[in-house]
């Protein structure tokens, strides 16, 4: 009988989740994500959820300024997946979501969806747009049966 403390842990689906108001916290996730996927040779998800709370009413009302929205956010997503190939990373998928709050939808719609084993995210450290600082990394970290990390 082996002993498992000995056997490597391996990361085999990665979803790294993208908040376009904090770019450098996201940018240092991303490059961790980016870096285990490569090196894991592990499928790697990219996310990002367009939240309802960021659409004012007027804007909900219109729904060409929403298709615009959505496009604008999956241009995002899909730069950072070329990104993600760029560096070596051969399996990548673009995901975009909305909804309500995003440790919601991310947990909800998206993990179901993807089954990534690992959740990165940045700490929101530099623009906390989600109430407090570190909010969406910590409740995806309280709620979610995955394992997550949370970059700072």
């Amino acid at each position: 009988m082996t002993d498992e403390n000995n056997n490597p842990l391996f990361f085999r689906r990665i979803l790294i989740t993208i908040d376009e108001d904090d770019r450098p916290s996201t940018s240092r996730a991303f490059r961790f994500a980016l870096t285990l996927a490569r090196d894991y040779q592990a499928h790697l998800g990219i996310a990002s959820v367009m939240e309802n709370n960021d659409i004012s009413i007027y804007e909900s009302l219109m729904p060409a300024k929403l298709n615009e929205r959505r496009d604008h956010l999956k241009a995002i997503v899909s730069s950072y997946a070329q990104q993600a190939k760029d560096f070596g990373v051969e399996q990548v998928r673009s995901i975009v979501a909305e909804g309500g709050d995003v440790d919601d939808v991310v947990l909800d719609k998206i993990v179901p969806d993807f089954e990534p084993d690992l959740i990165v995210c940045g700490a929101d450290v530099d623009f906390a747009s989600h109430g407090r600082p570190g909010a969406i990394g910590l409740r995806l970290a309280k709620k979610s049966t995955t394992s997550v990390i949370v970059i700072r």
